[in-house]
C-alpha cells in the first residue's frame, strides 16, 4: 500500500510504500520520527547524492552534524519510490550530484 507520494526536485513523484517504511523502521528504528522530515528531504533536500544502482540519495541537515540521507530511485518521469533512510553525521562531498 501508497502510504505518500511526494514530488521530487526532478518533478517526479516519489512513493513510500508501507513495505519500505517497515524496512527502514527494522534497519533504523531511530529514524521512527522522522516520517515527515522524510518526505520533506525529498521535495526540498539541501544536496542530492550519487546512489548504487541509479539510485539518488537526498540529503539534508536536522540538528548539529546529523545528516538525514533518503535512497530513492527515479524509475521513469512518471514514478519513483523510497528505497531507505538513515542518518548519518556526515555525506560524502565527491558525490554530490546536485546542491541548493
Amino acid at each position: 500500500m501508497i502510504l505518500d507520494i511526494v514530488e521530487s526536485i526532478d518533478g517526479v513523484p516519489i512513493r513510500l510504500t508501507d513495505e519500505r517504511w517497515e524496512h527502514i523502521l527494522i534497519g533504523h528504528p531511530l529514524i521512527s520520527g522522522y516520517y515527515e522530515r522524510i518526505l520533506s528531504t525529498i521535495e526540498n533536500p539541501a544536496f542530492i547524492l550519487r546512489g548504487n544502482n541509479r539510485s539518488k540519495i537526498a540529503v539534508n541537515n536536522y540538528g548539529r552534524k546529523l545528516w538525514l540521507h533518503v535512497v530513492y530511485r527515479e524509475v521513469s518521469c512518471e514514478d519513483g519510490f523510497i528505497i531507505s533512510a538513515y542518518i548519518k553525521k556526515d555525506y560524502n562531498e565527491n558525490t554530490i550530484i546536485w546542491q541548493s
